[in-house]
């Protein structure tokens, strides 16, 4: 596979500006996160709340991965367009509005408008998605992981600090005269609208736009093709966009359906919430070292380990038997599977075409991820009242089948080569 972005992108100034757009990926990512993680766990109470029914409550989470999914396309096409800056600045400012018609659908008690503002605050974990392919545009091969990688464990901060923000999110909405559990809202508002002024000032010159600049000026450009005609005639892209996708199923399929698993076995709401939380810092806290080895080591290798933890996050779920210290070991791992997976999987899809189809590529990853979550989601609901959260874990172990044999297959014509 040829590599003729990284030829074009490693001469002066690439280097200095890359530093300074992975620092402002920073930036937006942290403020990004904090924009969603403050509103979390309100969509699922406000949903239950205005639809007079607790059965509705899990549509927050639906209507959010559903207009990530959305708007995954065309913010790439637009990335082409117009360039990073303009792409993750836009979808910024709609996930702004979203936290505005929540506000709003609260004060004049309207469920449709609720699941319209979770749609558009979908598009903030769109751009979070985006930014992390940002980081590779002008990243020499040898820390393209690395900086991708980066970039990801940034989400950690702001999801960290968003949903602490609930209480706070309060007492300003009291001040403001906001309805009752829409304060965090305005820290939503006030976190996105920022992440979109950073990212509209900062990417100057523009890493999407240099890049492309670079190859008309070395090669020539063509015109870009869709994500769908890249996968018709390209393996290595199949193959990336299948690892993100089955990777991410897994991983929601048995995350989703913790927290009933948990409280059926007589866990505590702290103690769920304390499990969680470490699932999610498994899932960002060490992006960077598997950005790191997956430079180091390869790819491939890096998404085999990556399996390897999920199917270990699977047989600790299947004889978990309601502990609540293996429900905790199980989840960790998971997030562990999923970063190593994803990283190493989201810097094959940055390689797999040249940079005049990388967005429409990339565009395409991000939209079968949501989809494949949002999948994983409503299918591990009917199987866990079956066969129970062990049963789930036996039938997730198919997914990571798929891609253990196609990588062992992909690894092996590597070294025949």
């Amino acid at each position: 596979m040829k590599h003729a972005s990284t030829r074009t992108t490693t001469s002066s100034p690439a280097p200095n500006l890359q530093k300074r757009v992975v620092r402002v990926l920073i930036a937006g990512q942290i403020l990004g996160g904090i924009g969603m993680g403050a509103t979390l766990s309100l969509g699922a109470l406000l949903a239950a709340e205005l639809s007079g029914s607790s059965a509705w409550s899990g549509m927050a989470a639906t209507m959010s991965t559903l207009g990530a999914a959305i708007v995954a396309v065309p913010l790439a096409r637009l990335a082409q367009a117009r360039g990073r800056r303009v792409s993750l600045a836009t979808g910024s400012l709609m996930a702004g509005t979203g936290a505005v018609l929540a506000i709003m659908s609260v004060s004049v008690d309207n469920f449709p408008l609720l699941l319209l503002a979770l749609m558009l605050l979908g598009a903030g974990s769109a751009t979070n998605l985006q930014a992390r392919f940002a980081a590779t545009d002008l990243a020499s091969q040898r820390f393209r992981a690395r900086d991708l990688s980066i970039v990801v464990w940034s989400t950690t901060i702001g999801a960290v600090l968003g949903p602490n923000l609930f209480g706070p999110g309060e007492a300003l909405g009291a001040t403001l005269g906001l309805p009752a559990m829409t304060g965090a809202f305005a820290f939503s508002l006030g976190a996105t609208v920022a992440a979109a002024f950073v990212y509209a000032l900062g990417l100057r010159p523009d890493p999407l736009l240099t890049a492309l600049a670079a190859r008309t000026t070395s090669v020539g450009i063509r015109r870009a093709r869709g994500g769908l005609a890249i996968l018709r005639g390209n393996t290595a892209a199949r193959y990336a966009v299948v690892v993100i996708a089955l990777s991410h199923a897994t991983m929601v399929a048995l995350m989703s359906m913790a927290p009933v698993h948990l409280r059926d076995h007589g866990a505590t709401l702290t103690i769920v919430g304390l499990t969680i939380s470490l699932h999610v810092a498994g899932m960002y806290a060490l992006s960077p070292a598997f950005g790191a080895l997956a430079d180091r080591f390869g790819r491939l290798r890096v998404i085999l380990g990556g399996q390897a933890l999920l199917l270990g996050a699977l047989g600790a779920a299947w004889l978990s038997d309601g502990s609540q210290g293996t429900m905790t070991v199980s989840l960790v791992l998971l997030g562990l599977g999923w970063s190593a997976s994803v990283v190493a999987g989201s810097a094959l899809v940055a390689e797999a075409v040249e940079i005049e189809d990388r967005s429409s590529l990339q565009g395409f990853s991000d939209l079968s991820m949501n989809a494949a979550g949002a999948l994983g989601g409503a299918i591990a609901g009917p199987i866990l009242a079956l066969a129970g959260y062990s049963g789930l874990g036996l039938c997730a172990m198919a997914l990571v089948a798929v891609v253990v044999v196609w990588s062992v297959i992909r690894l092996r014509a590597t070294h025949r080569q």
